[in-house]
């Protein structure tokens, strides 16, 4: 049966809004810090998580880049709010409906991304009715996810997100708007967006490359601050989507 976003993305913005409130009380409750093994030991058996999948898309770019990096950021976001997130990330065609069943998608790449006409018109429906695209440059997608964006919205281009935007201070505050993790073509990092009736619903993030430095250490030997940092604006883009 295919999940009405509509319906599920509210209730869990909703529920994410009640345990973020709590945030203080539950992780320090008696002066004690919240036993995370126990909370992921209990998530194995729990069908009610927040559940997140990476988009597995046609062209020739390399969508499972977005797959490696989603469960060391899963496995932050569990640590650091209490977003009850599935620490195991899916994978999803656009072509299916399962995406329905995920209120977060995430996609990323280094090269050409294609969508069918049928998959831009399911990604419009997704979209349209609550659910939520976190897109990352991994340096070579950008001409291309602009092209086939425009498929799903022909009426919409991607603005550029001023740093006063909620996004940027929703759990962790960025200031100065998205943080610089990956030297790509020696220019600022930007963050861009699609809105739908005033909703941002589509998140683009250019050269900075977020989710590399979610990747493990030794994949691209980022200091522990930089990975932190990638972590951080990570779940900001996550607690965003979850209560808007």
């Amino acid at each position: 049966m295919r999940m009405h976003i509509s319906r599920t993305g509210a209730g869990l913005r909703a529920l994410a809004l009640c345990l973020l409130a709590h945030l203080a009380l539950e992780r320090h409750a008696n002066g004690q810090a919240v036993n995370i093994q126990a909370q992921e030991q209990a998530a194995i058996s729990n069908p009610g998580l927040l559940r997140i999948a990476a988009v597995k898309y046609n062209g020739g770019g390399d969508w499972y880049q977005a797959s490696t990096p989603l469960p060391n950021f899963l496995q932050y976001v569990r640590r650091h709010t209490l977003l009850q997130v599935d620490a195991r990330p899916d994978a999803v065609e656009l072509s299916s409906d399962r995406i329905f069943g995920f209120p977060f998608l995430f996609l990323s790449g280094h090269g050409n991304i294609v969508l069918s006409d049928d998959e831009a018109a399911r990604l419009r429906r997704y979209l349209q009715n609550g659910g939520f695209l976190y897109v990352d440059d991994d340096y070579g997608l950008d001409e291309y996810i602009r092209r086939e964006m425009k498929k799903v919205f022909p009426d919409k281009s991607f603005v550029e997100i001023p740093f006063d935007h909620e996004i940027y201070r929703a759990h962790y505050v960025f200031p100065n708007g998205l943080p610089k993790i990956h030297e790509h073509d020696n220019a600022p990092p930007r963050g861009y967006g699609l809105f739908h009736e005033g909703r941002l619903v589509a998140f683009y993030t250019y050269e900075t490359n977020i989710s590399d430095g979610w990747e493990s250490p030794q994949v691209h030997n980022d200091s522990p601050e930089t990975r932190e940092t990638a972590f951080r604006m990570g779940t900001n883009i996550l607690v965003y989507a979850m209560t808007n």
